[in-house]
């Protein structure tokens, strides 16, 4: 049975950081490629990085470019969120998610199959 769930959210301090981490079972996670994605209160979800399989190249959404970092630990079949500065606008739930597809590439937030539950971010003074 594929699952994804995230831990590591709270509530955290303008400028302050958190590490999201997204444990996966059921499959093997260093084969496919596994996105982070968040929605705010009253927003649409968004796409905020992705890393593929193997070579694992990585991508960022340009509002937390050079200060979030995602990273894989096959061995514990886990992907983190480094969220460094974080912003009062980077509240939101954020979830892990992946399309399971063999190609291990990044792809848009439709093609996502499969989901966790998500955990919430709260940055505020």
């Amino acid at each position: 049975q594929v699952q994804l769930v995230e831990s590591g959210g709270g509530l955290v301090q303008p400028g302050g950081s958190l590490r999201l981490s997204c444990a996966a079972s059921g499959f093997t996670l260093d084969y496919y490629a596994i996105g982070w994605f968040r929605q705010a209160p009253g927003k649409e979800r968004e796409g905020v990085s992705c890393i593929s399989s193997s070579a694992g190249r990585t991508y960022y959404a340009d509002s937390v470019k050079g200060r979030f970092t995602i990273s894989r630990d096959n061995a514990k079949n886990t992907v983190y969120l480094q969220m460094n500065s974080l912003k009062p606008e980077d509240t939101a739930v954020y979830y892990c998610a992946t399309d399971l597809s063999p190609l291990g590439l990044c792809r848009s937030q439709p093609r996502m199959i499969y989901w966790g539950k998500g955990t919430l971010v709260t940055v505020s003074s």
